[in-house]
């Protein structure tokens, strides 16, 4: 393989598409700026100091920044997709570049990206609520327009977005939201300490605000906690109840000692025991959007948010309390959760007559993130939806 070779190899590799179509126009236009750019992709663009993620998210900044060239940037925002860069990071991107090459150049560079992504197939971005509940304000994304309401309830120490890889699948035929629990993503920094009740008060708040007097109400985690808690207090208010990856009842030394080390060794500490519970290992090696979003929400936590929510869910008291609830449930769990084992979601599921228990394949902590496909499809199956 000589070096034009390793260039057009280095080209489809990072690009995406093979170098003969992918640059023949350059090709028939000059044969020595074709052969200067085979020459550095096969130099420096091999060169491993930078990943092929991080290449591409550079040249996206830079073509942005500099502007007059929005089919180049198309190209390198496909790149960037090819090279498993999500579309949120994408537009994330483009907010920089405004702030730092201003807004004109920014906004150009969002059109860019949203063609593309709209070309791909890859749908719009969820519409954002602001919304007022008891003692602060939260976001409630929403997909969907028509159809029975469906409310999502995340895990500690993320954010709505755990839910975004299923949210398009569930907003066929159905109103799906998804929301910040307080101490989490737009609501950091809400009052401390809190309790499950409120929590559970601030679910129904967020169904009050949006004009919801039911929902279908999954929760996963610490949000299958909160959505126990609610359903014990509020019955009536649930269509269904969907529990994924939780528990009902407190491993109280285990959420104390998490929540003490977040404020005693800061939340980079956080880091490893926490992903290494919600994914698998080669999940980990593969860092793809769910781990890498994963990760910097648990960077970016405030360390007081952190405590006040694993010393309120150590209280979490809804064991056996929901033997007479009557609209459908559906327990959710992963074959290897290492955290809330299949053991303790059949136990789960036993103690409510009726339910249904679902164990996913190869699924572990963190559905939503790792195994989104069959989480999909196991909601889909058991939510209702508009014909």
């Amino acid at each position: 393989m000589d070096r034009f070779e390793r260039g057009e190899h280095e080209f489809e590799q990072l690009i995406g598409v093979p170098a003969e179509p992918g640059l023949a126009r350059i090709k028939a236009s000059s044969p020595d700026v074709h052969a200067t750019m085979l020459e550095t992709f096969a130099g420096p663009m091999t060169h491993p100091e930078l990943s092929r993620q991080f290449r591409e998210l550079a040249s996206v900044a830079v073509i942005a920044a500099l502007g007059g060239a929005d089919d180049k940037l198309a190209t390198h925002v496909r790149g960037a997709l090819h090279q498993g860069i999500g579309p949120d990071e994408l537009r994330a991107l483009a907010e920089h570049v405004a702030l730092y090459a201003g807004f004109p150049r920014g906004l150009t560079a969002l059109e860019v990206i949203d063609q593309v992504l709209t070309d791909a197939g890859i749908p719009q971005p969820a519409t954002l609520h602001r919304v007022r509940l008891a003692d602060h304000e939260t976001v409630v994304a929403q997909k969907g327009d028509t159809g029975p309401a469906v409310l999502l309830s995340h895990s500690l120490g993320l954010d709505w977005r755990m839910w975004e890889p299923v949210m398009d699948r569930l907003a066929v035929g159905r109103r799906v939201f998804a929301y910040d629990i307080r101490g989490h993503g737009s609501a950091a920094g809400s009052p401390t300490p809190f309790t499950m009740d409120q929590v559970s008060d601030d679910l129904i708040g967020v169904m009050d605000a949006l004009g919801l007097d039911q929902a279908h109400v999954a929760g996963l985690s610490f949000g299958g906690g909160i959505a126990q808690t609610a359903a014990v207090a509020h019955p009536e208010r649930f269509a269904s109840l969907t529990l994924q990856a939780t528990t009902d009842f407190a491993f109280t030394e285990a959420f104390e000692a998490r929540g003490r080390s977040g404020e005693v060794e800061g939340m980079r500490a956080q880091v490893v025991p926490t992903l290494t519970r919600w994914f698998t290992g080669p999940a980990l090696a593969t860092n793809d959007w769910g781990v890498r979003y994963a990760r910097e929400r648990i960077l970016r936590f405030l360390p007081q948010d952190w405590a006040a929510a694993w010393h309120a869910f150590k209280d979490l008291n809804v064991q056996g309390r929901l033997a007479d609830f009557k609209a459908p449930v559906l327990v959710l769990a992963g074959e290897l959760d290492a955290s809330t084992t299949p053991e303790i979601m059949s136990g789960i599921a036993k103690a409510i007559p009726g339910s249904t228990y679902v164990e996913l394949p190869g699924t572990p902590h963190m559905q939503t993130l790792e195994q989104p496909g069959l989480v999909a499809d196991a909601l889909d199956e058991f939510l209702p939806r508009e014909a």
